[in-house]
């Protein structure tokens, strides 16, 4: 049965084509994993348990990037094998325990500071533990990607959405308790890695018992830790506006926000989608140190910006036009207040994809270390404004503090990519 499913996973006509058409469909279900589940459960059990589920799910992606550590597009465009799957994989078991000591002190502070009830610090840790697995399928799915099966990663991990959403909804509709159905999806989830993820993982993934010296050990946290500090922070940021507001509104208002956050969030997505799949060919046209593949990849990363920018006007246009009555309808609840919120918002999503593609160049040309002042400036601007807007406007003061912050961040991303492109452009003509 399991070389069966692994067959089954395998099974393409072209791996090019497949890995882009299941990078997009991954993405989607990515995108959708919230939005879905805040649909069924505004209807199964209100508006409070959805903000309760939507501040659990923000706390728990914030923790994901403490379990990847980054490592991902180093890994993807880690083309010579500067580390072997063995030495990845046991940074991997490091990060994933850190993940977890990290999620049980944020629910602690919660208690003890937020005002959390045991109910609420429970779901908050059950979400991070989904996101642990996660965080530990993402080395297998990276290893994956390295030997050119993006494909297979992202067959894997779209199954495991799939089966995620589907047991959330199922034990909502059946027992009214968040609590209890954040038990069944985590429990489902852990199934899903196995029959998928693990299992598929055998034939490209040279040993699962991880080994890694302690010369290695070090360079890795080193040369990862740049990359997950700037996507800490990134998340940390994008998030803001949820944090602040759990800690000054409503859980009404939390669910709220995040649903008219979720549009903005999806044109991140789907821009990630595209971004993903360029990763190793990125690198390749980097690492050939030609004159004419320099051009070309000048070339591509002019398309991406376009395609981003396409898309967020496409999207803030749905925002303003039919947005708010289509989202009102989705979700069962009364959004028309909110459609200056909505499309202020979009732009912030707009400006996050940006963000996103400069951050992925600049890892692959290998000048991460430069990522943390852009995300270091960018977190110090939504720790200052975050009480002072959300404290006094509201909803409004957090789409604001979303777009502000996601510019302030994007500028900054921009300007640093454009400046080292231009050296290495200028060291190709004195070559």
């Amino acid at each position: 049965m399991l070389n069966k499913i692994c067959d089954l996973l395998e099974k393409t006509g072209n791996i090019r084509r497949s890995s882009y058409l299941w990078n997009a469909i991954n993405a989607m279900l990515s995108a959708l994993q919230s939005p879905v589940i805040l649909m069924v459960m505004t209807r199964t059990n209100g508006v409070y348990d959805a903000g309760v589920f939507s501040i659990a799910f923000a706390v728990a992606s914030l923790m994901l990037y403490v379990g990847l550590y980054g490592l991902r597009r180093f890994q993807a465009s880690d083309i010579h094998e500067k580390y072997s799957f063995q030495e990845y994989q046991a940074m991997r078991f490091v990060t994933c325990g850190a993940m977890i000591v990290a999620s049980g002190a944020y629910c602690v502070y919660g208690i003890g500071f937020k005002g959390y009830g045991p109910e609420k610090a429970a779901v908050v840790l059950l979400m991070c533990m989904l996101k642990l697995v996660q965080a530990y399928t993402d080395v297998i799915h990276g290893n994956m990607q390295q030997k050119d099966r993006l494909d297979v990663a992202t067959k894997c991990s779209s199954i495991r959405y799939v089966l995620e959403v589907l047991g959330l909804i199922a034990a909502l509709a059946v027992t009214h308790n968040l609590l209890l159905s954040s038990i069944v999806c985590v429990a489902v989830s852990v199934i899903g890695m196995m029959l998928t993820t693990v299992n598929a993982g055998r034939r490209y993934c040279t040993s699962y018992r991880p080994s890694i010296s302690r010369e290695k050990f070090r360079t890795l946290l080193i040369d990862g830790f740049p990359i997950f500090i700037s996507l800490f922070l990134n998340m940390y940021i994008s998030n803001a506006p949820k944090y602040a507001i759990d800690a000054y509104l409503t859980e009404e208002i939390q669910a709220v926000y995040n649903i008219i956050f979720m549009p903005a969030f999806m044109v991140m997505l789907i821009a990630n989608f595209i971004f993903n799949p360029i990763l190793t060919s990125y690198a390749e046209l980097w690492l050939s140190g030609t004159r004419e593949a320099f051009r070309e990849l000048n070339r591509r990363i002019r398309q991406q910006l376009l395609l981003v920018l396409g898309l967020t006007v496409l999207g803030l246009a749905v925002a303003w036009t039919i947005g708010i009555p289509i989202l009102s309808w989705i979700f069962g609840v009364d959004l028309h207040a909110y459609r200056i919120e909505l499309c202020i918002v979009m732009i912030g999503g707009g400006a996050l994809a940006y963000a996103t593609f400069f951050s992925t160049v600049v890892t692959i040309i290998r000048e991460q270390n430069f990522l943390l002042v852009c995300y270091g400036i960018a977190a110090l601007a939504a720790f200052v404004l975050s009480g002072i807007l959300v404290r006094n406007h509201g909803i409004l003061g957090a789409a604001t503090l979303y777009a502000v912050i996601m510019t302030i961040l994007a500028v900054l991303l921009a300007v640093l990519t454009f400046k080292k492109l231009s050296d290495a452009r200028r060291n190709l003509q004195n070559a």
